[in-house]
């Protein structure tokens, strides 16, 4: 079995150091048998353990507030419906599965070559579906996190999930960010009044 590991691990060349989170760091590499463009996260020692684990992924070439950031990029109706959709595709079926993604944001949300769009990072994933259940209210980046959130509620649905979305449109229409348009009205609200 460790022959069999190490194989495996050595079938990947590392080209490029793509970003570190809290739990892994993230690479582009080359899958040598297939000649494939992947992405390998490396867990970093979440699990107390001397093994290293690393997960394979699709390699994604960017992500949606790279779109929203870069004013050269033209986006047309058409573009923003087609994100949009991609999105409540991804989402919907999530919550027939009875997940919420609780973190949705457009760095969440890769785009590949061909302008697919698929959900990430589902460290703040949760099930739902008991109405008795207690959730934590400290999820989804602070710009993008539903009403009932910032007032504490710990139970919720779907709902939080809808108004991430709800915010990505509007980034996705007037081509700034949430955190930016926060900034500002708080700067203006505690300078000018």
């Amino acid at each position: 079995m460790a022959v069999d590991v190490k194989s495996r691990a050595k079938r990947y060349e590392k080209l490029d150091f793509l970003g570190e989170g809290q739990f892994a760091t993230v690479y582009k590499a080359r899958d040598k048998n297939t000649n494939q463009i992947v992405a390998i996260k490396k867990l970093l020692d979440a699990f107390g353990h001397k093994s290293n684990i690393s997960l394979v992924f699709d390699f994604m070439e960017t992500d949606l507030e790279v779109i929203i950031k870069d004013n050269s990029l033209v986006l047309t109706p058409s573009h923003i419906k087609a994100y949009m959709l991609m999105t409540l595709q991804g989402l919907e079926y999530l919550h027939q599965h009875w997940i919420l993604h609780r973190d949705l944001k457009p760095n969440n949300l890769l785009l590949d070559e061909n302008g697919v769009l698929k959900l990430a990072d589902f460290g703040l994933a949760k099930s739902f579906g008991s109405p008795n259940r207690a959730y934590t209210h400290q999820v989804v980046t602070r710009w993008y996190r539903a009403p009932e959130l910032l007032f504490g509620a710990r139970m919720y649905g779907v709902g939080v999930d809808m108004w991430a979305v709800g915010c990505i449109l509007a980034e996705l229409l007037l081509r700034v960010s949430l955190e930016l348009m926060y900034t500002l009205q708080y700067c203006y609200r505690n300078l000018f009044l």
